[in-house]
């Protein structure tokens, strides 16, 4: 059995680990955010009930991978959280799509490539570069219902 137990000591920074250490390797890492917004829309040229206005629950998910930097983070959570809300999710919560994107069919498809391109342009930004060590983005889901979802991947946006 495993018992509850209080650290002897407090790790603390200065005393115990020191700047040098935090940085633990040189490789590429994922982190991953997800977010949801409730908005409606519906499709041109479709013969089914999505032609009429209707709205969902859709849950994206970014993959953004780079190098961490001294502290041993490649991008604070918070800052994905931001990045988002600033400069994304404006275009889309509790919007009617069809009014707020680009002029497209408001498909899953055409959506997560939009987003794709939102988020890495964000990222692309000369001092977003810097301090987000090259961070890129990696893949973009949308889920537009809980079982439906697209994907965009850097492999295929980068042809």
């Amino acid at each position: 059995m495993y018992g509850f137990r209080i650290v002897d000591k407090l790790q603390k920074f200065g005393e115990n680990i020191q700047e040098h250490e935090l940085k633990y390797h040189m490789k590429r890492v994922l982190v991953s955010k997800e977010f949801t917004f409730d908005a409606a829309h519906h499709l041109h040229n479709y013969e089914g009930k999505c032609k009429n206005l209707h709205g969902h629950t859709y849950k994206v998910i970014f993959g953004l991978s780079g190098f961490v930097g001294d502290r041993g983070l490649l991008i604070d959570f918070g800052d994905i959280k931001d990045i988002w809300k600033e400069e994304i999710e404006i275009f889309l919560d509790h919007r009617y799509l069809n009014e707020t994107l680009p002029l497209m069919n408001t498909t899953a498809e055409n959506m997560v490539v939009w987003i794709y391109e939102k988020m890495q342009q964000s990222l692309q930004k000369e001092e977003r570069q810097k301090q987000y060590h090259g961070a890129r983005v990696e893949f973009v889901r949308l889920y537009e219902t809980p079982t439906s979802y697209a994907e965009a991947r850097r492999e295929w946006m980068e042809v």
